[in-house]
Formats: structure tokens, sequence, C-alpha cells
């Protein structure tokens, strides 16, 4: 539908990886044979399947003064280098003018371009919204979340679900047009502060940031104003969730503590997590333990998961892995 977008800086290569969430990058110079002979192709393909905001195809020239420190961060040493993007991290690449291969490569390519067009027009897929950037070398492993097992507790459910933490839309509260009482899209803790939130994956991943937003209205006269998670702890490879009195005597996975200057501007604190405690994971209960002030009420409005995928495991089943609880 377009043909490739000519890569004129770092910045903006950086913004489509943001933007996009497949993103092809063809590396090439003007003098390389090989380039030419193989860009036809690579224009078609690009026509055939880009789509805006879903699959973006780009040319970068590695002699441009704009686009050679992209050539450099990627340390392109082959020309031309074909490099696939998914969620800002590198998923593939091929090295040469070699259309069966780019072709090969596009074909597995094209099924996803297509789900997630289809699911960016449903409003169930595409491309999520998230409050902060990826780290580099991560994607958001969010859709490997078996959601019919989700299970949050001490929830007031008179309006709040909990499949909307996990809603790809950009939260109310950072929009124009608020959301109207019906149609509230995030969650409140009900008698106290604590929330215990149950979370299955459909594959083992690796865990290696939780995002998590929170947008409470900023009335501070108002003593029923929700407050922003201070305490979190995190437990791995649970059968099931927890009760409230276990999660608070046995040893989590990991504990932190979100001070104000970890969130951003979008309601947002990146949390990065012990990677090596976090290598096989196919389920996680994530403990509030208390609130950031001395209200009552906890908000949460997103959680976004970031890490690796893993092999998909048999639904229904999760196993638990180590043999101390935690592990």
């Amino acid at each position: 539908m377009a043909k490739p977008i000519e890569i004129q800086s770092a910045e903006q290569f950086s913004e489509l990886l943001k933007s996009s969430r497949i993103v092809v990058a063809d590396f090439y110079a003007n003098w390389c044979g090989p380039c030419n002979q193989i860009a036809p192709f690579y224009e078609e393909l690009s026509k055939q399947l880009s789509r805006p905001k879903v699959a973006t195809f780009v040319k970068v020239n590695t002699e441009a003064d704009g686009a050679k420190a992209v050539a450099s961060e990627y340390r392109i040493t082959s020309l031309p280098t074909f490099i696939v993007f998914r969620d800002g991290s590198v998923v593939d690449k091929v090295k040469g003018a070699n259309p069966q291969q780019l072709q090969s490569i596009v074909e597995k390519l094209s099924n996803d371009i297509e789900n997630a067009t289809q699911g960016s027009s449903s409003g169930s897929g595409g491309i999520a919204w998230r409050g902060a950037d990826l780290p580099r070398g991560y994607t958001d492993v969010s859709d490997a979340i078996d959601v019919r097992g989700l299970e949050l507790l001490n929830a007031d459910d008179t309006h709040f679900s909990v499949r909307t933490l996990f809603n790809k839309e950009k939260p109310s509260a950072l929009s124009k047009d608020k959301a109207t009482s019906n149609e509230k899209d995030w969650v409140e803790s009900d008698t106290d502060e604590q929330l215990l939130l149950f979370t299955p994956f459909n594959s083992a991943i690796k865990l290696h940031t939780i995002q998590i937003t929170s947008l409470p209205p900023t009335d501070e006269d108002d003593d029923d104003v929700p407050m922003r998670p201070r305490t979190i702890k995190l437990f791995t490879n649970r059968p099931h969730n927890l009760g409230f009195d276990e999660a608070e005597d046995i040893d989590p996975t990991q504990t932190i503590e979100i001070g104000e200057n970890d969130w951003n501007s979008n309601g947002t604190a990146s949390l990065g997590l012990r990677f090596v405690r976090f290598q096989n994971v196919t389920s996680l209960v994530i403990f509030v333990v208390d609130g950031d002030g001395d209200g009552e009420k906890v908000r949460l409005d997103r959680i976004r998961f970031i890490g690796e995928s893993g092999e998909k495991r048999e639904m229904g089943k999760l196993e638990k892995i180590g043999d101390a609880p935690g592990e």
C-alpha cells in the first residue's frame, strides 16, 4: 500500500519502532549492486504488506549522514541486510540479496500483519498503548496472558473488571474525552488498599519489566481519592491465587517499593525485575500491599508485561517451577 520510508535520522527510526508494531528495515548503499538488484522486490513487498501503525517498511542508507547512526547501532557489516523488528526488538535478520529467504520471512510476517490489522479494527488487538518505552531488546508479552484465568481479589467489582487492566487502549484519564461513570476503564480496591491479582500465561515467559499505570484524580481535598500503589510483592508460578494472609506470610519472588519519582508523566512506573528469577514464568501473582498515602483505596489503570515469550504450554495446566515457593 505504500513505498518504503527513507530514514533520515536515528530519531525518526526510533519513533517508527514505537508507533508501528512491525518494522522491516533494508540497510543498503547506493554503490551496492546486490542492493539495487533486490530493491524492486523489496518495494513490491512494501506495497503489498504496509499497514498504518501495524507494518512499516523502511530503507536505511548506511552512508547517508542522518542514517549512519542507525546502521552503526545495529552493527551492519554486509549489504544489503534486512532486519525485522517487532515491538521495537529484532526478531529476524537476512544478510545478502536473497529474495527466497526474505520472501520466506515475509510470508510468516504476513500472517502476523493480517492478525494485527484485524485486531486493530475490532479494538481487541493491534498495537497496545504503553505508558513508557520498552527496554531495548525486549517486547510487550502481555498478549501471552490467559485472560480466562485472571482473578483479582478485593476489587470494587461494581463498575470495574479485571480485564480492564490489560485493555490496549489509552487510559481515559489521559484522553480529552473522559470516561463516563458507566465506562470506567480502571480498577480500584474495595474494603482497603490491598489487591491480589493472579495472572496465568498461555506460554512460559521471561519477565524483565512490569509497567504499571495509575492515574488517580488530583483532588487532594477529597478523602475518597484513591492512591497509587507503593509496595508490590510478586510471586511466580503459583497454581492459583493466594489469600491475603498467605501473601503476607510467605516469601515473595521479589518485593518492589515504588517511589514518587518512579512515576512518569503518563502515570506509569517501569518496575525492573531480578531477571534471573523470572526466567520461566507460567503465572504471576501481584500483591499490592499498600498505597502511597493515607487513603483507603488503590487505583490501577493499566499493566503491561515486558520480556521474552516462550513456548506455548498446554491450556489449563500450570507447572510449578523450582523446589521452593516463589522460585
